[in-house]
């Protein structure tokens, strides 16, 4: 059986293995200044953020991520203010800040605005407007 590779993303997770997902479409390609940046609709995993072929986040489980990253440290902070984010650029770090009501104030920097502007456009869910906040 032969498949059309154009249709598939493939990345090497190690040099011993490699992870395959269908395409079922491409929806923004492009390179910045640092990086290849694509967002693509998989069949396993709904729409991915790729940087540089490697995956980011993806829609079926970036809360898992996300939530991990950000609630245990805001939870064991007695009255968390302000909050500092380094990298971020799809959205869901600040997304999950911000639902802590004690939060008054989130500086969030990226070094790439495209991946930013991308998320902001493509990847609505995972930043669910806190890129207005």
């Amino acid at each position: 059986m032969t498949r059309d590779p154009s249709t598939w993303f493939r990345e090497s997770l190690s040099e011993n293995l490699y992870q395959e997902a269908k395409i079922s479409g491409v929806v923004y390609s492009g390179q910045s200044r640092y990086q290849t940046i694509e967002i693509v609709d998989t069949l396993p995993f709904g729409r991915t953020l790729v940087l540089d072929g490697k995956t980011q986040s993806s829609e079926t489980d970036e809360f898992i991520y996300h939530e991990m990253l950000v609630h245990p440290a805001m939870i064991t902070h007695p009255n968390p203010e302000t909050v500092f984010i380094a990298g971020g650029g799809e959205g869901a770090t600040l997304r999950d800040a911000l639902s802590h009501k004690s939060v008054k104030h989130v500086v969030m920097v990226d070094i790439d605005e495209e991946v930013v502007e991308a998320s902001r456009r493509y990847l609505p869910a995972w930043h669910a407007g806190a890129f207005d906040d």
